[in-house]
């Protein structure tokens, strides 16, 4: 079983270390991540230089890029042997609802995702984690589950832990994607030289957290598993915008 790690907090993120450790005593890790905090690249890619993929003391590699750049390169180029399964995080903080649009975290497991690989992205609730150890746990959990019984379709599955200790876990759930309300205005300031700089605002809370979506699971203590796809489609209007399109003006 060869499994390829990455991740959107850098390489030295404890996260990715924890999410490593673990997996290692299961299967054969390759870890390959950004080298400084890539949080929010979603799944852009550098087209624009060549990337430069450097190996640090703990045997990690890191590239100058996204965290799409880090499992493209060793999808395509980089392994002499395509990876069983991509593991990307442990992230510290969740990617629930919209967050999942913008999240590295994700991206780096839809990159493989895309190119054929079964892919989990794996996050802690609550942005200053604790237990890094209760979501190692859970994906070595979730990867065993994979290699005891293989899909013949690769599946993307966006995993939140919440920030407890193992024994609290109250589960995991099936879940769908919840929704926030719109992000929090931008914050001015100025910097200091008196010019205007702006910070991008909080995330909204959340809005639609009922039962069923990853919101309200995590709430409940346990691990929300989301299957997402990729075809951002929106199918129930393709009559309308047809419609729509042949009015005549």
């Amino acid at each position: 079983m060869r499994i390829l790690i990455s991740n959107d907090d850098g390489y030295f993120a404890p996260g990715l270390a924890c999410l490593a450790r673990h997996l290692s005593a299961i299967a054969e890790v390759t870890v390959v991540a950004p080298e400084r905090d890539r949080s929010g690249a979603s799944n852009s890619l550098t087209l624009n230089r060549p990337l430069n993929l450097r190996q640090a003391a703990s045997g990690f590699y890191y590239v100058d890029g996204t965290p799409t750049d880090c499992v493209h390169m060793a999808v395509t180029g980089m392994l002499d042997t395509q990876p069983d399964i991509v593991v990307s995080g442990i992230n510290s903080g969740a990617n629930m609802g919209d967050d999942t649009i913008y999240s590295g975290t994700v991206a780096a497991a839809t990159e493989g995702f895309l190119l054929g690989i079964p892919a989990i992205a794996i996050s802690m609730t609550g942005h200053e984690a604790q237990h890094y150890d209760t979501a190692g746990k859970v994906a070595v959990e979730l990867v065993q589950r994979f290699m005891q019984d293989k899909q013949m379709h690769p599946w993307l599955l966006n995993v939140n832990v919440p920030d407890v200790a193992y024994e609290q876990l109250t589960g995991m759930e099936v879940t769908r994607l919840g929704k926030r309300h719109k992000a929090e205005p931008v914050i001015k300031t100025l910097n200091p030289h008196g010019q205007p700089v702006y910070w991008v605002g909080p995330a909204g809370k959340a809005q639609d957290a009922g039962e069923g979506t990853d919101f309200h699971a995590t709430s409940q203590g346990r691990v929300s598993i989301t299957p997402l796809q990729i075809d951002l489609t929106q199918y129930s209007q393709l009559d309308a915008v047809r419609a729509w399109i042949g009015r005549k003006q």
